[in-house]
């Protein structure tokens, strides 16, 4: 449901702050009826319980003996009337009425009243149980016409009669009377009881919604640092993916490349070497070596052009090893290396080569000089042999562990893209660049060629 994912998405604070302010609103409701309600009926029993009070004080004097349930006798109804109807009383009292345990009226102030009887209601039954009842509301009991007659709220106390004796309820005195201020003390208390209720319900709801907001907080700060940290993890293992793709590839390159590589010697030694000697063997096979006969002059003709075939073999072999055989670099500076590869290539070409160096003490790993080396090398050679030697430059660069080389030429160029497979330089310096981590770059075209190799630092551990 739509309103159901809307209400996921939002905080706990949120989702705290709007269900708690809805219980809260209810239970301060629920309480603030039910304390109001207990108020008012404190008020209005106390309230009537000192009415009730006053009443007996002066009027069970005045009342006979209970024991004969009968009609009060004219002289002690005369004494009722001038008491009741006269003075503070008499000003407060709006009716009174004596009811004897079945229901009659023995005495009212409404004469026409006096004698009847009527049903015991619930009030009547719990004062001749020994309870004060007392009410505040518009009179609605059948006995009340007159009462109910004025349309607004009474005090209606019944005030159980106690024998001294044995303080048992043989009459019940029920009065109606104004209760003057009684609705404004009504309204303070529940005006005082609702603003205690809500000040309390606030002065909670706030407290928790602090706690609660502070506990937010806390969590939103560590679920978004938890985020942070999952994004770097899963940033790290796409980058672990990602080169350990570069790496197969690179072992598959790198397998088909020494495959290549190992053709290509074979090619060298086979086009190379390996005629002159099968040139040298086959004359060694002629008749001029075997006939006694040859003259000795021809013989040694022969042997001349024997040992030639021979030297050549070996001078190729020579070459061959020379390219393949590395130099001890392990302790050499990047400085060292890159001088060392340049005297050779000067020394090999009769070419000039401007070299730049610019270091630091930091330290390399073996892997990377070995790298630095043969970069330089076969940049070198390449240039030489397709930019025909023209303004070679060497730049080397090395900070905090960080390297940079660079080989240009201001010769013809050319288009990698059309680099036959068989020549196998700059694909040998790209594998061996990327099986490091390192970055390779050519550029080239009718200014020349640039080639360059980068490592971060630390990228290559020792």
């Amino acid at each position: 449901m739509h309103w159901l994912t809307r209400w996921n998405a939002r905080s706990l604070a949120s989702q705290f702050f709007i269900m708690g302010g809805l219980v809260s609103l209810a239970a301060m409701f629920v309480i603030g009826l039910i304390v109001t309600h207990l108020i008012e009926d404190a008020v209005i029993h106390n309230s009537g319980a000192a009415t009730a009070l006053y009443v007996d004080s002066v009027v069970a004097p005045l009342l006979p003996d209970m024991q004969t349930e009968s009609l009060l006798d004219e002289a002690s109804a005369r004494a009722l009337d001038e008491t009741l109807g006269q003075g503070a009383l008499g000003r407060r009292l709006v009716s009174f009425k004596l009811w004897r345990r079945d229901g009659t009226i023995l005495y009212a102030n409404e004469k026409e009243l006096v004698g009847k009887r009527f049903p015991v209601n619930g009030k009547l039954a719990q004062a001749f149980a020994g309870k004060l009842v007392a009410r505040y509301e518009v009179a609605s009991d059948p006995e009340s016409a007159t009462e109910r007659d004025l349309r607004r709220a009474l005090m209606e106390i019944y005030n159980p009669v106690l024998q001294p004796w044995s303080g048992e309820a043989v009459a019940v005195l029920e009065f109606y009377e104004t209760a003057e201020g009684l609705d404004d003390s009504l309204i303070r208390a529940r005006l005082w009881s609702w603003l205690a209720v809500a000040g309390l319900t606030a002065i909670f709801f706030l407290v928790l919604s602090i706690l609660v907001f502070r506990g937010s907080r806390t969590i939103e700060v560590q679920r978004r640092a938890l985020k942070s940290r999952v994004d770097e993890l899963s940033a790290l293992l796409a980058e672990n993916r990602g080169l350990q793709r570069r790496l197969r590839l690179s072992s598959q390159r790198a397998a088909a490349l020494n495959e290549t590589y190992l053709r290509s010697i074979g090619a060298d030694l086979h086009d190379g070497p390996a005629q002159y000697i099968a040139y040298a063997s086959l004359r060694l096979d002629s008749n001029l070596l075997i006939d006694a006969a040859t003259q000795p002059e021809a013989r040694e003709k022969e042997l001349a052009w024997i040992r030639s075939s021979l030297a050549e073999a070996m001078k190729e072999i020579r070459d061959i090893c020379k390219g393949l055989v590395l130099p001890q670099i392990e302790k050499d500076s990047i400085a060292e290396i890159v001088k060392r590869v340049v005297e050779a290539h000067q020394q090999k070409t009769g070419t000039v080569v401007d070299t730049t160096i610019d270091e630091d003490v930091s330290e390399l790993a073996p892997a990377l000089k070995i790298c630095i080396y043969r970069f330089v090398q076969e940049a070198l050679n390449n240039a030489y042999r397709h930019g025909g030697g023209i303004q070679q430059a060497v730049r080397a660069t090395s900070h905090g562990g960080g390297v940079r080389i660079e080989v240009s030429d201001r010769g013809e160029g050319f288009d990698p893209a059309v680099v036959a497979p068989a020549s196998l330089g700059l694909a040998g310096l790209r594998e061996r660049i990327d099986s490091l981590g390192g970055e390779f770059d050519i550029k080239t075209g009718e200014g020349g060629t640039t080639v360059t190799m980068t490592f971060a630092p630390m990228e290559v551990e020792e």
